[in-house]
């Protein structure tokens, strides 16, 4: 084999890749070494029962808690020891569980703190992209995050990370008390997100039918473990996954 095949074949590195991580909350472990990755272009859903330890790993990932083994890799970079505010600037973007926005502050102002790791250069221009993905925002332009609904306090919270230009968008729990018909809408954006501007996404979720129907791949997590990993629609019809996850829901 030449070396220009040779190179031709060897696979791509994944943009992140996590290995043997544990995670512990004082003495209680609440990640058992868990290995998982996400190639770049890709929409990577985790699903798992409440307290399964998702959240968890999404926080890990972002700074904190630190991982007490293993390690966390972007673009082949380790990034175990990294600051939050470090691992941001790498163009790693959070939409964290309970949305968190700064409810005192108006849906521009959040925006704009969104935008502090990208800076000013393109604001205009991502700005235009969160009005054309979530238009309800532009009409509640000048409200405080803390009077929005839930739907638009959850839009509010991915487009303030959108705002940041990420090559990796986190999504914990996108779907977590909303209406089917947001859902739907959060779920539509999330795809768009994915098809015309090529971001990649981890998204954790409970909602299993819709994060597997969405996802090219998937992991389910029991208990701080990766139980199964497969493509999303493949585990869609694994009766241990339908059993457990889409018992009275959507087959």
């Amino acid at each position: 084999m030449s070396a220009v095949s040779a190179a031709m074949a060897t696979p791509a590195s994944p943009l992140l890749a996590v290995r043997g991580v544990k995670t512990y909350y004082g003495n209680i472990i609440a990640l058992k070494g868990v290995d998982l990755e996400v190639n770049a272009g890709e929409i990577v859903a985790m699903i798992g029962a409440n307290g399964a330890g998702k959240s968890t790993l999404m926080m890990t990932i972002f700074g904190d808690p630190r991982p007490r083994e293993g390690s966390i890799l972007f673009e082949g970079r380790d990034i175990t020891g990294l600051q939050t505010h470090e691992i941001a600037r790498l163009r790693i973007s959070q939409a964290p569980e309970g949305r968190r926005i700064f409810g005192r502050m108006t849906v521009m102002e959040n925006l704009q703190m969104g935008a502090t790791v990208a800076g000013e250069t393109y604001f205009e221009e991502d700005l235009a992209r969160v009005f054309r993905l979530f238009p309800r925002l532009k009409e509640r332009i000048h409200q405080r995050g803390g009077t929005l609904s839930g739907g638009e306090q959850q839009m509010l919270a991915i487009g303030r990370a959108l705002m940041s230009r990420p090559r990796l968008l986190l999504l914990d729990e996108p779907s977590l008390g909303l209406a089917p018909l947001l859902v739907k809408q959060i779920f539509d954006a999330i795809r768009e997100l994915n098809e015309s501007e090529k971001i990649t996404v981890f998204l954790v979720e409970q909602n299993a039918y819709h994060a597997l129907k969405l996802a090219h791949r998937g992991y389910v997590m029991v208990n701080g473990l990766i139980t199964m990993s497969g493509p999303g629609r493949e585990l869609l019809k694994r009766p241990e996954v339908r059993a457990a996850y889409l018992e009275g829901g959507r087959h």
